[in-house]
This record gives C-alpha cells, structure tokens and sequence, in this order.
C-alpha cells in the first residue's frame, strides 16, 4: 500500500456517495507498501480501505481478484470483500484512476513474529489453499522465473548502483533456478505476497489477511516458500530466526500439509522468492517518483536471505 494519487476531499466525498456507508469523516493516506494508493476511511458508520489502482495494476485482472477475496470470505475465510455500490457495482473510478471501497478488518501487523504467531499464519496459509481447491478461475503469474529475467533485464547495469557486483550475482541465480527450477510440483492459486504487514493479528490469532494484488497460479508450495523468506528473518535479513520457521512450516503443514516433493524442493523455492523480492525491491528502488508518499524497501535484504537458502540443505528448513 501506498499513496501516488491525491483525491481532494470533494471527489472523496463524492465518491462515497454512491454508497450506503455514511458520510467521510476523515482520509488518512497509507504510506506502506509499494503497489496502489490507499486511504483509510472513516464514515459516519464505520471505517473503510479505499484503494485507487496504479499502473501496475492490470485493470483487467480485477475481477479475478475481486472474485477470489468473495469466495474466500464466503469460505468463511477472514478476508476483506470489495464492497458493491448502491448500482451493486465492485470496480469505480476517482481521480482518473480505477478503484474501489473495500471492509476493514482489525488487526495489528507485527514487525518482530513470535513462533505461536508464524504458526497461526502458517495455519492461515494452510487454510487458504485448503478453500482455493475448487476456486475455478486462474491467473498467470507474471513474476515468475520467466518474469525474473525480464525484470533483471530491464533493471541492467543500475543493479550494480545498488550493489557492486549485483548484476552478476543475479545472473548467476538466475542460470541455478533455470536449471533447477521444480516444475512439476503441485500447483493452484495462491497468494503470492503473504508477508507479515499482509497479515492481521489479534494476540496470536490472525484476524485477517490482506492485499491479494500478486494472486496468480503457480507452485503451491512456493506461496509458503515466500511466507518463509518474509516471516523468518531480521527485516535486512542479517539472521535467519529458526524457532519462527518451524513454527510456520508446522502451522502450514497442520492445516494442510507438505508433500516429501514439495519439501526435497523447499530451499530452492525459497531461493526463486527472495530473487522476486530482490528484483521488484531493485526496480522500485531505481524508479519510485520522489514524489510518491511510499516507504522504498531495501533490495539487499533479499539479497542476504538468498545467500542464506544457498547455503542450507531444504531437510533444516522443513524437515525430511
């Protein structure tokens, strides 16, 4: 979440008028994140995110997203559903942009997880992909390995104004996971992003999860090899928290499970997720507008928890 678009506060309140949500109190811009520009919402009757779609955001991709967030919730799922309009319209349009009125959860995101809180997010993934088994729709996803090449490609030499020596190291990755990548595992539609500050907790019980704008089919699997990267490091990724990661890998496993497939392959996958991070942390890192209220996160972060999965057999990740 971010915000790179302004709505005067005319055209909020004009906005929330084709809705039967009461009447803006206030709008408080969300500088976390890095992919729309969100507001939090409060009315007369409640409180609100309201979401303006930016470029990266394929407009023709939102009714997959939309659906996936209702049948979710309709699973019982704790989920935010985009809200209809009084014309039960999902998809509007402010500040020339595309956008939409979606419910509030409650919920704090934790900066630091416990072990008994990975293990509830690992539950909560598991979940997840228990309910996506007869979703029927599905995405491709275009951060994928082929995705990976595209991004370094277009990101060229200026990796190396980040690091020195980034560019090659990437290459590099990126020849391992074209030769080594587990292309015949599972698949289904999965999350994609599921970090820590896309996560909601009450205590240790999750309240909601959040932001589904990565959502995309691919390798089951490696949905929870992203929650891993995300979950069990510092936030530079200088040390690995091994009690957290087997609190998230037993969480996932007892609501869902893991395959002896799915677990020989676990390092690499973990592998392809922090070279996703790294690349769209890279990109954003060398083009976010100095006028965006965004928070730029640090691309070697990823880069030293790469290190780290390169180093470490899948059997200390996830067991045999």
């Amino acid at each position: 979440m971010a915000v790179y678009t302004q709505v005067p506060t005319e055209e909020m309140e004009a906005f929330l008028h084709r809705y039967n949500h009461g009447a803006l109190i206030s709008a408080k811009g969300i500088a976390e994140g890095v992919e729309n520009s969100n507001y939090l919402i409060e009315t007369t009757t409640s409180r609100f995110i309201l979401t303006l779609y930016e470029k990266r955001v394929d407009v023709g991709d939102l009714p997959f997203f939309f659906a996936l967030l209702d049948h979710l919730a309709a699973k019982g799922l704790n989920i935010p559903r985009v809200l209809p309009d009084r014309l039960g319209q999902q998809l509007q349009t402010l500040a020339g942009r595309p956008a939409c009125l979606i419910e509030f959860l409650s919920g704090l995101s934790v900066t630091h997880p416990t072990p008994a809180q990975a293990r509830a997010a690992g539950g909560a993934l598991g979940d997840m992909h228990k309910a996506l088994a007869d979703f029927g729709l599905s995405r491709p996803n275009n951060l994928g390995l082929a995705g990976w090449h595209a991004l370094a490609g277009r990101c060229g030499v200026d990796l190396d104004t980040i690091a020195p020596g980034l560019g090659d190291r990437v290459a590099r990755e990126l020849a391992f996971l074209d030769a080594n990548w587990p292309h015949h595992l599972p698949t289904s539609v999965i999350h994609a992003d599921m970090f820590p500050d896309n996560v909601l907790l009450l205590g240790d019980a999750v309240s909601g999860v959040i932001d589904f704008y990565f959502a995309c089919t691919d390798i089951r699997a490696w949905d929870l090899a992203v929650t891993h990267t995300a979950w069990c490091f510092e936030s530079d990724g200088t040390r690995y928290h091994a009690d957290v990661g087997a609190a998230l890998i037993a969480g996932y496993h007892a609501h869902f499970g893991l395959s002896d497939l799915e677990r020989a392959a676990f390092a690499i996958l973990a592998r392809g997720a922090c070279l996703r991070f790294l690349l769209t942390r890279a990109w954003d890192w060398l083009n976010t507008p100095p006028s965006a209220i965004v928070t730029r996160k640090d691309p070697l972060a990823f880069l030293r928890r790469l290190d780290f999965y390169a180093e470490v057999d899948s059997a200390a990740l996830v067991g045999a």
